[in-house]
């Protein structure tokens, strides 16, 4: 304790042996001296104005002079303001301090307690595991964290990021030195070179990292986040973004990905992960077999329930209904952290994570219902389990209530053992969905019920999200409508809408007549499916023509073949309305 109590018994403060490591004035420190003073007299914290009246004359309000020196030392980093609320010292006037009050930083006390403020690390030596290796990265990491904190509180360029930057300095040596001296193989270090990752793309890899060992709540995964914490200011957080682009080394060489989702404002925010096959090789070195997450893909194939379904189109590429359009994207905000964390607060949802949906999609054939069922999926980044309740009545003769349990409990054995969240999707549930038979009942009116009654208490009971599609709504049970809490009709497209899904589906890079125009072939009544069946019709009959030419009235005799062929022309059809 020699330095403390020097510099809290000297009268030439220069002298002092902390002064040096200051970096401010005399009176500056002062200052500082006069409040260590107070502090081991037990006094935490003092007022501005008693502190200048203590120190300066006031007569002439003098001692007002002196208040750009305390925010100095504020930003400097050797006091803090005691306050309620977080406050940014640089767009602090002085003369807003005058009266509040201040305290000394851990920093300072410690810099009284052991005269210097250099790391104190150990002598280098080899590495003795990966673990120890690892340990010294999520140190570097802790220190990237305290800087960009420092960053967004306080002035940018005070000694606290100098001195954070000296610590991480002699940190990054130390690494170096500690893996050059090394034998042994660090896998992760050895990693980093193969990959030829930069420092920052490091530094994005080991936060990453820290998050899967710390499970902490995503406090390191979000795009910005990241972005901030290897950036010193807005230019180097525009540069840095690349790093997290689509293109870049990162994700184009497969180390990580992304979870995309909508936030409370509209906007779409990105969270981090490390693909699993590289956190597997990180966490596990030693072992040389391939260690992987069980993939959905590989369960799904041994069993003969579901399809597996990855969609290539997202919810931009479907042409949707302004109202329908609004109740999908409030679904996907369900995802978002903040909306989760206000649900579990309310009481509303009993976990932190996933979407808890029961939805479904009425309207006839060819109105989308399918392909907007996968583009919802793409949108949240979640693949579709998808099941055809047509078959629940052939799949064992006699056991159709056993079977509807079986889907579910598939279901949730293959979200189990993949530890993925994936979409139940239910095509042609209306056999599941109808009203229940009354009155005289056969054998199989029966059976018929007690499966529907079983579908009802799976429904009831259900935690993910699940999509029914169904042809006919008017005659869906009441008791099943109340379990599902979107409804959303697929309408028939109007002329608008189908005029941007013909010039959506129409081959980009085929030959067109002169004069062809897509607003006469929006003039005609179809659904989507229709104009997706007349265009691959019609595509196939050009493509065997001597001189393959598209003509409008290629489409125009498709069309009419179509409207021929089709029993429900004349009923009004869908898509995508609620």
């Amino acid at each position: 304790m020699n330095t403390l109590v020097n510099f809290l018994k000297t009268k030439e403060i220069e002298k002092s042996g902390i002064f040096i490591h200051l970096k401010c004035s005399k009176d500056e420190a002062k200052m500082l001296q006069h409040i260590a003073v107070k502090y081991m007299k037990g006094q935490d914290d003092m007022l501005v104005l008693e502190l200048l009246e203590d120190l300066y004359k006031s007569e002439n309000y003098e001692h007002l002079q002196h208040l750009k020196e305390v925010k100095n030392l504020l930003e400097l980093g050797w006091l803090h303001q005691q306050s309620f609320t977080p406050v940014k010292i640089s767009e602090v006037t002085p003369l807003e301090l005058l009266n509040s009050a201040v305290g000394l930083t851990p920093a300072f006390l410690k810099l009284l307690q052991d005269g210097t403020l250099d790391l104190d690390l150990p002598d280098i030596k080899p590495y003795a595991d990966h673990l120890e290796y690892l340990q010294d990265q999520f140190f570097r990491i802790e220190l990237y964290q305290k800087m960009s904190v420092i960053r967004q509180s306080v002035h940018e360029h005070s000694l606290g990021i100098d001195r954070l930057q000296n610590k991480l300095q002699h940190l990054e040596k130390r690494i170096e030195e500690r893996v050059k001296q090394t034998s042994e193989n660090l896998g992760l270090d050895k990693f980093f070179k193969q990959k030829k990752m930069s420092n920052y793309e490091q530094v994005i890899f080991i936060a990453l990292l820290r998050e899967e060992y710390g499970s902490t709540e995503s406090s390191l995964r979000e795009m910005n986040t990241l972005i901030d914490l290897i950036s010193l200011d807005d230019y180097e957080r525009i540069k840095n973004r690349s790093l997290l682009e689509e293109g870049s080394n990162l994700l184009s060489s497969g180390i990580i990905d992304y979870e995309e989702m909508l936030n409370p404002f509209g906007g779409i925010s990105r969270s981090f992960y490390i693909v699993d096959d590289v956190l597997q090789s990180i966490i596990h070195p030693q072992k040389t077999k391939k260690v992987t997450r069980l993939k959905l893909g590989a369960l799904v194939a041994e069993q003969n329930i579901f399809e597996l379904i990855d969609s290539d189109t997202s919810l931009d590429d479907v042409v949707l209904n302004e109202n329908t359009k609004e109740t999908l994207e409030n679904l996907m905000k369900q995802v978002d952290k903040d909306v989760v964390a206000r649900l579990v607060k309310w009481g509303i949802k009993d976990k932190k994570s996933g979407i808890d949906a029961r939805i479904i999609f009425y309207g006839v054939a060819g109105t989308g219902k399918t392909m907007t069922a996968y583009s919802l999926a793409k949108s949240l980044k979640r693949q579709i389990l998808a099941f055809d309740c047509s078959k629940i009545l052939s799949m064992y003769v006699g056991e159709s209530e056993k079977n509807v349990r079986k889907i579910f409990d598939t279901f949730y054995d293959l979200s189990a053992k993949t530890k993925t969240e994936p979409i139940l999707l239910l095509n042609e549930a209306d056999q599941f969905l109808g009203a229940r038979s009354s009155g005289n009942i056969t054998g199989s009116d029966q059976m018929h019920n007690q499966m529907q009654n079983i579908f009802l208490e799976q429904i009831e009971n259900f935690n993910g999200m699940l999509i029914a599609t169904t042809n006919l709504l008017e005659n869906i049970d009441k008791a099943f409508s109340r379990r599902f809490n979107y409804k959303i009709e697929f309408k028939k497209p109007n002329k608008e809408q189908r005029l941007e899904l013909w010039e959506k589906m129409l081959p980009k890079d085929a030959p067109y007549e002169d004069g062809f125009d897509k607003a006469k072939l929006a003039e005609y009544s179809l659904t989507g499916g229709q104009i997706n069946l007349i265009i691959k019709n019609t595509a196939y009959k050009v493509a065997v023509k001597e001189k393959p030419l598209f003509l409008l009235k290629d489409f125009t005799d498709e069309i009419r073949k179509e409207r021929d062929a089709n029993f429900d022309s004349e009923k009004s059809m869908g898509f995508l309305n609620k």
